[in-house]
């Protein structure tokens, strides 16, 4: 990105900045609502877009830290309104990431119940020397496979 030598382009370029964040926040909330609702796989769909958004943020965030003291001098409002806008962005990835850690604990949860259950129900049911059921071994379970047909 070309250094900023006016006011108007410095306040494009922190404008633009933040309305690559503002389209940025909307992915992510949408991610959340989907994810949230149990709806993975179009919160996956998702993807791509939040990637692109994310490398052109990045570009235009670098851009702007490469000129940041004339950004302040030139345009002090736009980077105020800019602050706002990244508080704003990081309460939504905040919540967008609880969000995503209890969907990982939850779904790691049920494969390893899921896979508990089937050892157990493909070992022999024998009671050991103290006179207790003996407890699968966990070395022979058989792997467990997830098919994704639908």
């Amino acid at each position: 990105m070309n250094p900023n030598t006016t006011t108007a382009e410095a306040e494009k370029a922190i404008a633009q900045v933040a309305d690559l964040i503002e389209k940025l926040r909307g992915v992510v909330e949408q991610e959340t609502a989907l994810v949230y609702a149990g709806k993975v796989r179009k919160a996956v769909a998702l993807g791509p877009t939040k990637s692109e958004l994310a490398s052109q943020l990045f570009t235009a965030g670098e851009g702007l830290k490469a000129n940041a003291k004339f950004l302040l001098q030139a345009a002090p409002a736009g980077a105020a309104v800019l602050r706002g806008v990244q508080e704003t962005f990081r309460a939504v990835l905040q919540k967008n990431m609880i969000v995503l850690a209890t969907a990982h604990a939850v779904s790691e949860g049920i494969v390893r119940r899921l896979s508990g259950d089937l050892a157990r129900n493909a070992s022999p049911q024998v009671y050991g020397a103290s006179g207790r059921t003996v407890a699968p071994n966990r070395k022979q379970g058989q792997p467990l496979a997830v098919s994704r047909v639908r």
